[in-house]
C-alpha cells in the first residue's frame, strides 16, 4: 500500500476511535486516541514531501493536544501556548509559499475579496473576544485574547494564501477553539461538547495539510545582470 494512503487512513481509524470513545463517555479511550492524531496526521504530509513548517505545526499541535488532556490551567495555558507556535508555523508558511503558483510566478488575491474576507475574521475576533471576555476567568483574559488574534490571522492566511480547502480548515480551528474557549467560559454547552470539539479540530488539521501544496517554490532569484 502507498505509504501516504497508509498514514492517512491510520489517522482516519484514530480520528474515528477518539470520537467513538468520546461518543461513550471513555476518558481511557480518549487518552490513547487522542495523541495519535497529529503525528500519524504529520506521517501522512511528510512522505507527501510536505515542508517542514507544516510539519512543525502539527507536532505543536501534538503537544497542545497532550497538554490539554489535563484539566489543570497551568497544562491549558502551556498547551494553549504549544497551538499558538503551531499558528505561527502556519504563518510562516503561508508568507513564504502562499504567494507564488507552482511555476514560481506571482500571484495576487483579489483585493476585492482579501478586504471582504479580512472584515469578516476581524469582525468575528473582537466579537468573540468581546462576549467571552466577561465570562473569562481574570487570568486567562489576556491569554485567550491574544491567542485568538494569532488563530485568526492564521485562518484569514490559509484563505488567501493557500484558498478554499485551507481556508476552510482554518475556518474549523477557530470553531473548534471558540468551543473550547465557550467551555472555560461556562457557558451551555451542546451534549458532549469534546465531540464536537475534537471532530472540527481533526478536520481542521486535516483540511489545512491537504490544502499545502506537497510540492512549494521560492520565489525565483533575480537574473543577474550580463554585461558585455
Amino acid at each position: 500500500m502507498n505509504p501516504s494512503r497508509a498514514f492517512l487512513g491510520a489517522f482516519a481509524l484514530a480520528a474515528v476511535a477518539d470520537l467513538v470513545f468520546l461518543a461513550v463517555g471513555s476518558d481511557a479511550g480518549h487518552t490513547v486516541a487522542k495523541p495519535l492524531l497529529m503525528p500519524l496526521l504529520a506521517a501522512h504530509a511528510y512522505v507527501r514531501g510536505a515542508p517542514r513548517l507544516l510539519l512543525a505545526a502539527l507536532l505543536f499541535g501534538w503537544g497542545g493536544d497532550v497538554l490539554l488532556l489535563s484539566d489543570a490551567e497551568p497544562a491549558f495555558l502551556a498547551g494553549m501556548a504549544s497551538f499558538a507556535a503551531g499558528h505561527v508555523c502556519y504563518l510562516v508558511l503561508f508568507k513564504r509559499y502562499g504567494g507564488f503558483k507552482g511555476d514560481g510566478a506571482a500571484r495576487t488575491a483579489p483585493r476585492a475579496r482579501t478586504a471582504l474576507l479580512a472584515l469578516a475574521y476581524a469582525t468575528a475576533l473582537v466579537t468573540t473576544v468581546a462576549l467571552l471576555w466577561p465570562d473569562l476567568p481574570a487570568d486567562l483574559r489576556v491569554p485567550v485574547a491574544g491567542y485568538s488574534a494569532l488563530l485568526t490571522a492564521m485562518a484569514f492566511g490559509a484563505v488567501t494564501r493557500f484558498g478554499l480547502l485551507a481556508g476552510l480548515g482554518g475556518a474549523l480551528f477557530m470553531l473548534s477553539d471558540t468551543l473550547i474557549a465557550t467551555g472555560v467560559a461556562e457557558w451551555p454547552q451542546p451534549p458532549r461538547p469534546d465531540f464536537w470539539i475534537m471532530l472540527t479540530y481533526a478536520a481542521a488539521q486535516l483540511l489545512l495539510v491537504r490544502g499545502t501544496p506537497t510540492v512549494v517554490q521560492t520565489p525565483p532569484a533575480p537574473k543577474a545582470l550580463v554585461t558585455n
